[in-house]
């Protein structure tokens, strides 16, 4: 198993979509400029409570959430090796069988009824 990196916590980027920044919420139009005492203060507030939020959420759920999604993935992981898998196996050799059969019966039935018209046909030459 590989060790965790504590650095970067999304290594395949699965949540950039998630990467909010406060321009990309807020916005004032340009030349705007008499209350930047506002903006600077409205600036920290966004990033102080948004990380704040996300700390208290995930300590107080982050664990449980892990270990119900860790649940998740044995559970889905159980149900392919020990019912999917064999499942596709069973259908495999079945439908094989099927198969086998269904085209035995094809060329009895139809065989001599195709042949029967290429010999039909044959006998048309092009002059």
């Amino acid at each position: 198993m590989a060790e965790l990196d504590m650095v970067n916590r999304d290594p395949n980027n699965i949540n950039d979509h998630l990467k909010v920044m406060f321009e990309d919420v807020l916005a004032e139009p340009e030349g705007a400029h008499a209350m930047d005492c506002v903006w600077s203060a409205s600036y920290k507030c966004f990033n102080f409570w948004k990380n704040v939020c996300y700390m208290l959420h995930t300590l107080c759920c982050g664990i449980c959430i892990a270990a119900e999604w860790g649940c998740e993935f044995a559970y889905i992981a159980f149900v392919h090796i020990w019912h999917i898998t064999p499942l596709f196996k069973v259908l495999e050799l079945n439908c094989g069988c099927c198969q086998k059969l269904w085209g035995m019966c094809v060329h009895c039935c139809l065989d001599p009824c195709c042949e029967a018209c290429g010999l039909l046909f044959h006998a048309f030459k092009k002059s």
